[in-house]
């Protein structure tokens, strides 16, 4: 159990399957009040430079995010005034300052209270808090650390090529409230090598996990599942080939998945068709806000409209499959003790790569951050499955559309 958790358990009966005494198996689900240390992504940068302050529920609080109008860089601060409580982001950006409706007493990025336009002087402690800041692919992230830390050196957000490039589509973006889970459930998915073939209706066909320091990666292939009307879910895309896909989350919450049309592993030098962005922030101990985007590689001959037009598409499709995801978060429990068998690839292990953003640095332990390595066999599963599938075409037995969030 980590820091400032507060633990409930759920009791099933489970039989046994050597015909002994029926054995009580005890759900372990500790609620977690502490929010992760690392960069998480807040949205496109864009937005928030329309000259006015922006409100944003994260961490448990409340911020207010802002561009300097004398360098337009965004700033973010705690969102109430420490003078009497007012909604700074309901003032106005004045310089390089947000004021406050109340009494347009005004805050610089750095947090400090920049003038009091009907005072002699500013209070020595007129100070607020100012959350570290990064803008990089055209987006916006804040670090968080409870400890109060700055990022340590090499954990950043590396730049993505397609994103600063005339070649490469414009950015989609899209965005969900999840309440009722914690962020933990959308991690997981790294290590879920079966969940593809059931939920996403993908049939994996290579599936390795690599966690080193801070980064945890999934490199994957996968095939269509054969039995299955996607034009009836909104991902006829996934029906038109195979996928290879080099998914790494670079701290808690932030993940770029590199995509390529492909049924193998592609050439080292090989460009990505697509990379997707899948991210989120915490917004209280049980909810969290999912976004995800999208940019494409523009085909030969493509203009500007028809690139955005197919990341549009693209992202259309994977967004019917996040809320596949979503339909399962809200109706399930989260299990610290999972029970697994071989196929169900590294969890225990993702969850001790998790769990050092969730602790003080003096207590990242080396198994939580050294090198680990583990690719799933897949044969076992795939001769499962397609066996599976043949009998559901035989039979007329279609998947149709799939469920949707509630």
């Amino acid at each position: 159990m980590t820091a400032n958790a507060t633990s409930k358990v759920v009791s099933v009966t489970m039989s046994s399957s050597d015909g002994e005494d029926d054995e009580i198996r005890v759900i372990h689900s500790a609620e977690q009040t502490r929010f992760a240390r690392g960069w998480h992504c807040l949205g496109l940068a864009a937005p928030f430079r329309d000259g006015k302050p922006h409100q944003l529920k994260a961490f448990g609080t409340e911020l207010v995010i802002f561009a300097d109008a004398e360098t337009d860089e965004l700033k973010i601060l705690n969102a109430y005034c420490p003078h009497m409580g007012g909604n700074l982001s309901k003032g106005k950006i004045v310089g390089d300052s947000v004021a406050c409706p109340f009494h347009e007493w005004r805050w610089r990025g750095d947090g400090k209270c920049s003038g009091i336009p009907y005072a002699r002087r500013v209070p020595a402690r007129a100070r607020t808090k100012s959350w570290t800041a990064l803008e990089r692919n055209g987006q916006l992230y804040v670090w968080n650390d409870p400890e109060g830390n700055p990022p340590p050196d090499g954990v950043t957000i590396p730049e993505i090529k397609g994103a600063y490039s005339p070649d490469w589509s414009n950015w989609t973006w899209n965005s969900i409230l999840i309440e009722g889970s914690h962020c933990r459930e959308m991690v997981d998915n790294v290590v879920d090598m079966a969940h593809f073939f059931y939920i996403h209706f993908m049939m994996p066909t290579y599936f390795k996990n690599v966690f080193e320091g801070h980064v945890a990666t999934q490199l994957a292939s996968y095939q269509p599942r054969g039995d299955v009307a996607f034009a009836d879910m909104d991902m006829d895309w996934a029906a038109e080939t195979g996928v290879f896909g080099d998914a790494t989350y670079y701290g808690p919450s932030y993940m770029i998945n590199a995509q390529w049309n492909s049924d193998g592993k592609p050439a080292e030098d090989q460009e990505p068709d697509t990379v997707l962005i899948n991210c989120h922030y915490p917004v209280s101990s049980t909810s969290f806000v999912l976004m995800w985007g999208a940019i494409t590689k523009k085909q030969p001959g493509m203009n500007d409209a028809e690139a955005d037009a197919a990341a549009a598409y693209y992202i259309k499709g994977m967004e019917a499959s996040f809320m596949q995801d979503v339909v399962i978060w809200q109706d399930k429990i989260k299990i610290d003790n999972p029970l697994l068998c071989d196929e169900d690839g590294p969890v225990y292990q993702l969850r001790r790569w998790y769990d050092q953003f969730y602790v003080d640095t003096a207590d990242v332990k080396p198994e939580m951050v050294d090198r680990f390595e583990f690719e799933i066999d897949t044969i076992r599963a795939r001769s499962f499955w397609d066996d599976e599938m043949k009998k559901n075409i035989a039979t007329g037995n279609i998947v149709g559309a799939a469920p949707t969030p509630s």
